[in-house]
Parts: C-alpha cells; sequence; structure tokens
C-alpha cells in the first residue's frame, strides 16, 4: 500500500509541555514511528489562549508533524495520541500531493519561490526567449501567414 504525507495538528496541555518539552516532543515522534510512519518535520506552532476550555485548561501548546503514513495505520497512531496523558486534542489531515513541497518546506523554514507564467517565455522548442525574440515572434508569424495566402 502507498504512503500518503499527512499533518497532524495536536493541542497539548501547556503546564506538561513545559515541564518537559524534548521529552513530549520525543514521544510524539515515537508515537508516529510505532504506528508505521516516517516523520518529516516535528515542530511547535504555538502557545496560545483557547477559544473554549478543554477538560478545564484555558491554555494550549499547539504542536505540528507532517509525516508519510499508510492510511491503514491513522487508527493505530489515532488511538495512541488518546492515550497519551499530555494531550487535549489531535487531528491529522491529508496533504495533496502537489502541496506537499511547498508545506515542508515552509514548516522547515525554508523559502519557497514559485515560478510564475511572467517570469520567462518559453519557445516551442523548450528554450527559454529573450525579450527582442518574443517581441519579433508575431511580426514573423504574420509574415509567414501572409506569404502562405
Amino acid at each position: 500500500m502507498a504512503k500518503n504525507t499527512y499533518e497532524t495538528l495536536l493541542i497539548l496541555d501547556s503546564n506538561h509541555y513545559a515541564r518537559d518539552p524534548s521529552g513530549i516532543s520525543k514521544r510524539l515522534e515515537e508515537i508516529v514511528t510505532e504506528a508505521g510512519g516516517t516523520v518529516m518535520v516535528n515542530r511547535l506552532w504555538m502557545e496560545q489562549k483557547l477559544a473554549y476550555p478543554i477538560d478545564k485548561h484555558q491554555k494550549g501548546t499547539y504542536w505540528l508533524i507532517y509525516h508519510e503514513i499508510e492510511g491503514v495505520n491513522i487508527p493505530t497512531m489515532d488511538r495512541a495520541f488518546q492515550l497519551y496523558e499530555p494531550l487535549l486534542r489531535h487531528m491529522t489531515v491529508k496533504l495533496e500531493a502537489r502541496l506537499v513541497e511547498p508545506i515542508l518546506a515552509n514548516a522547515r523554514g525554508e523559502s519557497v519561490k514559485v515560478s510564475t507564467p511572467t517570469d520567462s517565455s518559453t519557445t516551442e522548442e523548450g528554450e527559454t526567449a529573450t525579450d527582442e525574440a518574443a517581441a519579433d515572434k508575431p511580426a514573423a508569424d504574420a509574415s509567414t501567414e501572409a506569404a502562405s495566402t
């Protein structure tokens, strides 16, 4: 079965996280790997006040994990997350294949350059045309059309 790339957002108890940040991050990574996944990015996102209390907690630490795992192993991972005491809530979503690289680069803090059609024009032969050649091309097409009529 093919592995897909997933994003898991976790809300952790801020008090537990403050006591042992490295231990919690290692345990979260272990949960994913024990379920058969491969962690690509594992990082703290932010800490903030929750919109509503969760188990009498007013504040939460948000954690992001990007990982590859087979879809059949997701319930095993979800169950392990549910049993992990410092975890208040979690959500796992599948990423579209075309968005994986930009999202991972952003999560790693790398800059992503997205090419746009205005960056360069391409001729039919696959070579990049200069501005002068691009400007001459319509005139050349018009002259060949006039010659053929």
